[in-house]
């Protein structure tokens, strides 16, 4: 594994690049604010525009770590970001990579959130050599597990309570992973 950190990317409809401190305000307007966008992650909604300042703060100040990934995507036909999309974790020592996301509701349904996720996995996989890439949902949120189906990720089982959400209920958990080897094949 080469970690080369959070390059741009591009996708028909969207730009994948890194937050920077002046994208707070449409990171609490059209996401971080919202309790429907929230309601099956680990976080609370932002209370305010300074509590999405301190995420970005600390995002970009660990963007020169190059295992560091955190992409804020853009609409090009907006021009703004409409959500993220990262690591959660990664283990260098196995290759594996954790992959998280959010979006805004306004744009749910719309297979932006399969986009990004396409292009990360592509990204991953084929360029810094990743050999696992994982991702969780809340069993209560089936709309991510079908994200994760539609970019050739597979469900692998269902951790009974090994996740809790912002507002502390703990939650099932969707376990879906694609390796290397299947997505060379798919």
């Amino acid at each position: 594994m080469v970690h080369l950190g959070t390059v741009a990317l591009e996708t028909p409809r969207l730009l994948l690049r890194r937050f920077t401190e002046d994208d707070a305000l449409m990171m609490f307007a059209n996401w971080a604010h919202d309790p429907e966008v929230t309601r099956f992650l680990t976080w609370q909604p932002h209370k305010s525009v300074q509590d999405s300042e301190a995420v970005l703060a600390d995002w970009t100040a660990r963007y020169s770590d190059p295992a560091f990934y955190q992409w804020a995507i853009v609409l090009k036909a907006l021009g703004q970001p409409i959500g993220s999309i990262g690591a959660v974790r990664v283990h260098s020592e196995t290759e594996q990579v954790e992959a998280g996301y959010c979006i805004g509701r306004q744009w749910w349904h719309h297979r932006l959130t399969s986009e990004a996720l396409t292009a990360v996995l592509r990204f991953w996989i084929l360029r810094v050599g990743v050999n696992r890439v994982e991702a969780l949902h809340d069993v209560e949120n089936p709309h991510s597990g079908a994200v994760m189906r539609r970019c050739g990720m597979t469900l692998e089982g269902i951790l009974r309570q090994a996740g809790r959400r912002g507002d502390g209920v703990f939650s099932d958990l969707a376990l879906y992973s694609i390796l290397a080897e299947d997505y060379h094949t798919s």
